[in-house]
């Protein structure tokens, strides 16, 4: 590691109120086509608040779709602004407004914009405000992960979306692979008893670096639980039905101790730095376990403190089970679906598999029950920058979300789930101090999971 940084960068960094900090680089845009397409015929309107990392992947990702405009933008760091800026402009669009007067201008943004929706890519602590303030100005909205991280906040979330009929969630995070869905609900597994999965990501190095998310560290110094879990809620909950005929009925969570990061910290910037002696509160391992009214199980794992490739994840069901491989280095995740369209994982069907109680390749059954195709008009633009970019075509999530915005309609991943899943963490928290007993998962949907429909394939 290259840089090193005294206790004075680290406390300015993960204590202050920088939005997402990681710098964008440049980007090109041909010049806009000439002619109008059908998407034209309503344009979206978004404003972005934030535009670090993920932020600068999203506007980038948004302005390629043809029909969005970006009327306004928000962010504290003057670079990250101004190349946001220009982005916008190398799209063809109108020079977006700047809102850049301290860390509650997306106040002034809600206030005085019209738009159809918020587009919140910040540190943790801003979601939620952030989601509010566009729901109280007829807004929608659309967090990074996690939008809450509070039950008070969760709550809050449920209850101006309800009063206001605009809605907030994380509806970009997707639903995990469609085919292993389609799968599910072709019955292939049987009724589904568990699932398990996990955030388990080593992020030593971002937590320690203050171009990278350095409010990571300071959530590890001052909480302890499972405090990432919505990548694999995104691809579990679906599976289970969970807020559409279930819903998690109460959560139990244990941590291992705490010593990776005292001794990153010891390794890279000496024994007798600050942060090698600090008390770290995040156990460098945690194990949840969820219950659901129903009787089905999750197993959830949380670490980003040892040295690991990235997770496996498992599938259960009466008559059969599913496990993929992790995601490997670049990304490639040999689970599921992958870039350019290649599989993996191991599956064991009773009855189906060739050779009893022996894996067999997933490959031909992902490739039997994969859904048709989505038709994605061409992007705009060369390859999407920021973190997570890299791709030249419009992401799936992405091209759902405009069409949900178009069409006036809720994301997949709704209001209910977007909470349910960001409630995790206080209620884990809440399990791990009181040595891993059961909390009760609150209803966010206040008896209405009940009768809730699936969620639509395709």
């Amino acid at each position: 590691m290259s840089k090193k940084y005294d206790r004075r960068s680290f406390m300015e960094l993960t204590t202050g109120g920088n939005f997402d900090n990681a710098t964008p680089t440049a980007m090109g845009f041909p010049k806009k086509a000439s002619g109008k397409s059908p998407a034209a015929d309503k344009p979206i309107r978004l404003g972005f608040v934030g535009l670090g990392g993920r932020g600068s992947y999203h506007l980038n990702a948004a302005l390629g779709i043809e029909g969005v405009v970006v009327p306004a933008i928000c962010e504290l760091k003057p670079v990250r602004l101004h190349q946001a800026k220009r982005w916008v402009e190398a799209a063809g669009l109108p020079t977006p407004r700047l809102y850049d007067r301290g860390s509650k201008d997306y106040l002034r943004l809600c206030e005085e914009e019209d738009l159809d929706a918020i587009i919140c890519c910040t540190p943790w602590q801003f979601h939620t405000p952030v989601c509010v303030a566009a729901m109280k100005n007829n807004k929608h909205a659309v967090s990074e992960v996690p939008i809450c991280i509070t039950l008070e906040e969760a709550w809050e979330l449920v209850e101006t979306f309800e009063s206001t009929g605009k809605w907030a969630t994380i509806g970009l995070e997707g639903t995990g692979d469609q085919s292993m869905l389609n799968m599910v609900y072709k019955g292939l597994f049987g009724d589904i008893v568990h699932t398990e999965g996990g955030y388990v990501h080593d992020l030593r190095m971002v937590k320690f670096t203050p171009d990278e998310e350095p409010w990571r560290l300071q959530h590890s110094l001052d909480h302890n639980g499972n405090l990432y879990p919505d990548h694999p809620m995104a691809r579990m909950m679906p599976l289970l039905d969970i807020n559409r005929g279930d819903r998690f009925d109460y959560i139990l969570s244990m941590s291992s101790s705490s010593v990776m990061l005292n001794n990153y910290a010891a390794l890279n910037y000496g024994k007798d730095t600050p942060y090698a002696k600090t008390k770290i509160s995040l156990g460098d391992y945690n194990a949840s376990l969820i219950r659901t009214v129903n009787g089905k199980m999750i197993t959830l794992n949380h670490d980003t403190s040892t040295p690991h490739p990235r997770e496996d994840f498992r599938l259960q069901g009466t008559k059969g089970v599913y496990l993929s491989g992790g995601i490997q280095a670049g990304g490639v995740q040999t689970g599921a679906v992958q870039a350019g369209g290649r599989r993996g994982g191991r599956i064991y069907l009773e009855g189906l598999s060739p050779v009893e109680h022996t894996w067999e390749p997933a490959e031909k059954y992902l490739k039997e029950y994969a859904l048709p195709v989505v038709a994605i008009p061409p992007r705009r633009g060369g390859a999407i920058e920021g973190h997570g970019g890299g791709g030249d075509q419009t992401p799936l999530n992405w091209h759902r979300l405009v069409i949900a915005l178009r069409e006036n309609k809720m994301p997949d991943w709704d209001v209910y789930d977007s909470v349910t899943s960001g409630a995790i963490v206080p209620l884990s928290c809440a399990s791990v101090a009181n040595k891993c007993q059961a909390v009760d998962f609150p209803d966010f949907t206040k008896g209405k999971w009940k009768t809730r429909p699936r969620i639509t394939l395709g």
